[in-house]
């Protein structure tokens, strides 16, 4: 699947530029939140995604990049977030906050910084629907990726396959066509200047290839 994300957007266009890249073949809205606390930028928030959800035709998949992600989930889960998915490192409980997030009607996703060790991540697989391995060190578009993390999608992949779980694996950061092919054991690419910074039909037609 292929989940572009509006960090690459047109802001001043969203709503055309989300139903154009659904009609493109888009499976998911890739929505990144970002706290200037967590990482040292700063997007969008709540009101934002509420807006989103309006329009778009797609789900929304919601990447909190923000310390203590219990006191939001709640209004981005009521705001229109389809899957939501929390950084390890940003909460002192990432596993009540999982529960929390599936309780109130979302999908949870789990997501570590590059430098963190996937042992931090694994032993709440089962909590979620989604896990998102960081090709980039999260908090700005249009970094290199970063070949040594495709370790951690092969591990990944033998733990769900190995303990039957139901689980996405999701890849964010620097993906294009060449570096999708090196992470075909992934489910779910996200691509934010990849997709919007060409055709977008054929750009998320190549990430789709086997």
């Amino acid at each position: 699947m292929v989940a572009p994300s509006i960090l690459s957007a047109d802001f001043a266009n969203l709503e055309k530029e989300i139903k154009a890249v659904a009609a493109a073949g888009a499976d998911w809205i890739h929505v990144d939140v970002m706290d200037g606390r967590f990482v040292p930028n700063i997007t969008i928030g709540i009101p934002v995604v509420k807006s989103l959800k309006k329009v778009s035709p797609i789900p929304l998949d919601v990447h909190l990049m923000i310390e203590e992600p219990e006191k939001y989930v709640a209004e981005f889960i009521k705001a229109g977030s389809d899957y939501l998915t929390i950084h390890v490192e940003a909460t002192k409980d990432p596993a009540a906050v999982l529960k929390q997030i599936r309780e109130l009607g979302a999908k949870p996703g789990i997501t570590l910084r590059p430098r963190t060790s996937l042992d931090e991540v694994l032993p709440l697989l089962p909590l979620c629907d989604l896990v998102l391995v960081m090709t980039v060190e999260p908090g700005f578009g249009g970094q290199s990726f970063m070949d040594d993390q495709i370790q951690k999608i092969s591990r990944l992949r033998s733990e769900i396959q190995n303990k039957k779980l139901n689980c996405l694996i999701e890849v964010d950061g620097g993906i294009n066509e060449e570096t999708a092919k090196r992470c075909h054991e992934a489910d779910v690419f996200v691509a934010g200047s990849y997709v919007f910074g060409r055709d977008y039909s054929s750009a998320i037609a190549s990430l789709k290839k086997p």
